[in-house]
């Protein structure tokens, strides 16, 4: 017999996602940046988080609670809405060195 998934505690599986707060994530100290290859990306640095995420600099894991940036593609061609959905949590040092490494 398999294990069983692990559920998640902050929401039981029978209630709706929450609604995305575009406003609320904007807000604060979000920046724009540009990168080599001319996209434009906005950047709000994280003091920590109660989750872990998936680093697509290096990816390794950001531990809950460790500071890092979370970026999203600012022209995005389905608008602002999915480009917030599809933002990425990166190191900062990962985020820093973006343009000196290879694709991945």
């Amino acid at each position: 017999m398999g294990a069983m998934p692990r559920r998640s505690r902050r929401r039981p599986y029978s209630e709706p996602h929450p609604e995305l707060d575009v406003e609320g994530v904007m807000r604060g100290t979000a920046r724009t940046e540009s990168r080599a290859d001319g996209s434009t990306w906005v950047v709000r640095p994280v003091t920590g988080s109660d989750k872990s995420y998936r680093c697509p600099g290096c990816l390794q894991e950001v531990p809950p609670g460790v500071a890092h940036v979370v970026a999203w593609g600012e022209d995005h061609l389905f608008g602002a809405d999915v480009a917030l959905a599809e933002r990425r949590h990166w190191h900062t040092s990962c985020w820093k060195a973006r343009d000196r490494r290879r694709p991945r």
